[in-house]
């Protein structure tokens, strides 16, 4: 299907940027004149992806999230966020509720929050060269302008 309108950002792995990719993601959203529940949605989702990132894929190193984010006619968001970092040994296991890489202050929930509030979730990671969440959110706002 062909993209309407495309945003690419890329931002360093650091916990201060957390809250501007959510935002920047929403408001790029917004031409579809999502409901409040539907950016509240795009905004967790994507804060929930980011973090893992930060916590998990950069946690002994430094490094960029990049995400990318592409509306399609049928009002279809999607939202890529990739790292380049350790990746995910077993993705079935990470995606299981309460699962965590993270010690004793990490609640194992990123994957199943990511889930609840998209329409698909899809992830992709391979050891030592990253992962990549998409996240897809049908909205039910207007149709986009294909000018």
């Amino acid at each position: 299907m062909k993209k309407i309108n495309e945003m690419k950002l890329t931002v360093q792995a650091k916990s201060v940027n957390e809250s501007f990719c959510r935002v920047a993601v929403a408001s790029f959203a917004a031409q579809l004149d999502p409901t409040v529940e539907e950016i509240s949605d795009i905004k967790t989702a994507v804060s929930e992806a980011v973090t893992n990132s930060i916590v998990h894929a950069y946690s002994a190193m430094n490094g960029n999230i990049y995400i990318t984010a592409s509306l399609y006619p049928d009002n279809m968001l999607t939202v890529r966020v990739r790292d380049t970092g350790i990746g995910i040994a077993d993705i079935k296991q990470a995606r299981e509720p309460l699962f965590t890489t993270g010690g004793d202050d990490r609640s194992g929930l990123g994957f199943s929050v990511m889930e609840c509030f998209s329409d698909k979730l899809k992830v992709t990671s391979k050891e030592g060269k990253g992962t990549t969440v998409t996240i897809y959110k049908k909205i039910r706002g207007k149709s986009v302008d294909e000018s």
